[in-house]
């Protein structure tokens, strides 16, 4: 509620008139702004002069319906209709004039029986400066240094005070009820609850362990004996090629000493009559064979796959606690063929669909015809894995090679995957299938995979293609690697790129 001041001559004049009658106290109506729907509030301005009557005054033409403070409830509830006002010429402890201010005030000991004045009015420190945070007097707001500024009656803000931290202690006690009721209910609950989740839990792992310990027991025993019984058939394989090669080896010599003897014992008459005998000794001979090594003699590698297996090594070596990576593997920059565009950071392939106008430098390290680039990693030992994104290309290659794969010219021995030095994983019109040496595997991909990843394990010399999304494998083989290997990529739709 704010209403204007009136102007400096009429508040000389109202202080010239008090000082002539020596009023002690004047009485003055003020009025909220009209602009406000609220009712009228009595406010009392003290004077420090001598008591005299005011029966004389009233017949005074002395317009007591002036304006005169700006009052400023803000934060304060609004008074309420009947509420009435104390009576003129009275100090309701705080010296202002407020209809929130009642006995219940002075009883609780916030009002004191004794008033503080004004340091420079002496008057009763009876409002609240908003703007400077401090008590005034009446004059102090009407012409001293708080003019103009928010004022609001003591008693007024007091009960505002008192208001605001009744609501604090309401909502502190709500708060007190609802952290009670939380840690009787909610956590004594959530404690019951945890013994049973954490039985729940355990439980589970040991089931799931047992269940995975169980199968990997009886998946490495059926392993181990196909493995036996495959090396079982190799030795017998073996046995027998040793006999029949050493017999047709005791024939052969048999038959050859006959030969010699006839040779250098039988007359020349003799020898042109048993040439039918001779060549049936030498049809004989002939007719033993060349032997020849065969798939037969070898262990069948077949015989130790297993996918449970597969799966299991290579979850275990890409999520176990001790998980392989090549945090370092980027492109070699001078490996990538002049229809690839190589990122600043070495780690994103991007295929051009035109020829550069300035190609790179042309190097023996260089392919120069197929769009294919090479890792930086060589790779002789130990277990590595990397991650390829090849986001929405549909025509890339991913894989390894030996670092002394032909690069010059158009030939397959320049192609990933069409020569033996070179194993990669091919996506193109949207098949999926491993490559080797012009050979092509299909393989099933429910999923399209946004990243594809590779793990390369020297030790058991596997190469494995997987989805790190699900850790699935999409293909794995075995190779008897004869030199170092390095990363092997080749890109003709979009971007590929390694993450780290």
């Amino acid at each position: 509620m704010s209403v204007l001041l009136p102007c400096s001559a009429h508040l000389l004049h109202l202080s010239y008139c008090a000082q002539r009658l020596q009023l002690k106290a004047l009485p003055v109506h003020l009025p909220r702004h009209p602009a406000m729907t609220e009712e009228l509030q009595t406010c009392d301005l003290t004077c420090p002069y001598t008591e005299v009557s005011l029966n004389a005054e009233k017949t005074r033409n002395m317009d007591y319906d002036q304006p005169i403070f700006s009052v400023f409830a803000g934060g304060m509830k609004p008074q309420q209709k009947g509420d009435t006002a104390p009576p003129r010429g009275t100090c309701t402890g705080g010296g202002a004039a407020s209809p929130t201010a009642t006995t219940s005030d002075t009883e609780s000991g916030i009002f004191s029986g004794e008033c503080e004045l004004c340091v420079e009015h002496e008057s009763e420190l009876d409002w609240f400066c908003g703007t400077e945070k401090k008590l005034i007097c009446s004059h102090c707001a009407i012409v001293g240094s708080c003019h103009g500024h928010t004022v609001t009656p003591v008693a007024t803000r007091v009960t505002a005070v008192r208001n605001q931290l009744v609501d604090v202690c309401e909502k502190m006690q709500l708060q007190a009820l609802r952290i009670e009721r939380f840690i009787d209910q909610t956590l004594t609950a959530k404690e019951q609850d945890l013994q049973a989740a954490a039985s729940r839990a355990r439980e589970q792992v040991l089931a799931q362990a047992s269940a995975a310990r169980e199968a990997l027991e009886e998946e490495e025993q059926r392993l181990l004996e196909e493995v036996q019984r495959e090396e079982e058939r190799v030795e017998q394989c073996l046995l027998t090629q040793r006999a029949h090669w050493s017999r047709a080896v005791a024939n052969l010599s048999q038959t050859r000493s006959r030969l010699v003897h006839t040779l250098t014992h039988t007359p020349d008459a003799q020898l042109v009559t048993n040439v039918q005998d001779i060549a049936e000794r030498v049809e004989e001979a002939e007719g033993v064979g060349e032997p020849c090594d065969t798939v037969q003699l070898n262990l069948n590698r077949g015989c130790s796959d297993s996918k449970l297996l597969r799966g299991l090594w290579a979850a275990a070596l890409l999520l176990g606690p001790n998980a392989y990576g090549s945090s370092h593997l980027k492109f070699d920059e001078q490996t990538v063929s002049p229809l690839l565009s190589l990122s600043d950071d070495l780690c994103t392939l991007t295929f051009l669909h035109k020829k550069p106008r300035h190609p790179p430098p042309s190097t023996p390290s260089r392919f120069d015809c197929w769009p294919n680039a090479l890792g930086s990693l060589s790779m002789s030992s130990g277990t590595h894995s990397w991650v390829v994104d090849v986001g929405q290309s549909g025509a890339f290659k991913v894989g390894v090679c030996y670092a002394s794969m032909e690069r010059r010219g158009s030939g397959n021995e320049a192609r990933l995957g069409y020569n033996s030095r070179s194993w990669v994983l091919s996506r193109y019109d949207g098949d999926y299938s491993f490559c080797h040496a012009g050979k092509k595997v299909p393989l099933q991909v429910v999923r399209r995979p946004q990243r594809i990843g590779l793990l390369l394990d020297w030790p058991s010399q596997t190469l494995m293609f997987y989805e790190p999304d699900s850790s699935a494998v999409l293909y794995s083989v075995t190779e008897q690697f004869s030199a170092p290997l390095l990363p092997a990529f080749a890109v003709t739709d979009q971007s590929i790129t390694v993450l780290h």
